[in-house]
């Protein structure tokens, strides 16, 4: 079914529907270097679904608690300022690809902030798996096994240096 207003070609369509179910992300990968055509893919594909936002977190967190509704007790009530900080990050991560560095003390913060609120590293896999099944749903055929590789290297990355972030927030509680 097509989005109402949706003129880049979402597809919304339920969460329990999965077209092809992305395989989970270990739960500590190792960071893949981006490429220039992966950076291209991402940023090409995410101006796609940039314009329909609400409805893509929509899928998102939809899709998030149908594989683990238990991560729902991690998140506010009302969902509408965390669903606007996803699109934010993920629209300031696609900016910056080509320069990580910049932000990778945000996303570091970003992992400690998320370490206080209970994530585990095993969540970092399911948000993988709900953000590529989103993808998915929003590019449909435009999401080929090349930008969905592009995107879990991007996923991968942005995760793992959360991660770090949560790992150094936590050495530093433990030292004092």
């Amino acid at each position: 079914m097509r989005a109402a207003g949706a003129t880049n070609g979402l597809v919304a369509v339920s969460p329990q529907r999965t077209v092809h179910a992305p395989a989970r992300l270990s739960a500590a990968p190792v960071a893949p270097a981006l490429t220039a055509r992966d950076i291209g893919l991402v940023r090409t594909s995410f101006a796609r679904i940039a314009p329909t936002k609400d409805l893509t977190a929509d899928l998102f967190y939809d899709r998030l608690f149908f594989i683990a509704g238990d991560l729902r007790a991690l998140f506010p009530d009302d969902l509408a300022e965390q669903k606007k900080k996803l699109m934010a990050i993920l629209s300031t991560a696609v900016g910056r690809l080509d320069n990580l560095a910049a932000i990778a003390p945000a996303v570091k913060a970003l992992g400690a902030r998320h370490a206080g609120y209970s994530t585990r590293p095993e969540h970092y896999a399911i948000v993988a798996e709900a953000l590529l099944w989103t993808l998915q749903q929003g590019l449909g055929d435009a999401f080929t096994p090349e930008m969905k590789s592009a995107w879990t290297k991007v996923y991968t990355v942005l995760a793992d240096t959360m991660q770090q972030g949560a790992s150094e927030a936590a050495a530093l509680r433990a030292a004092e």
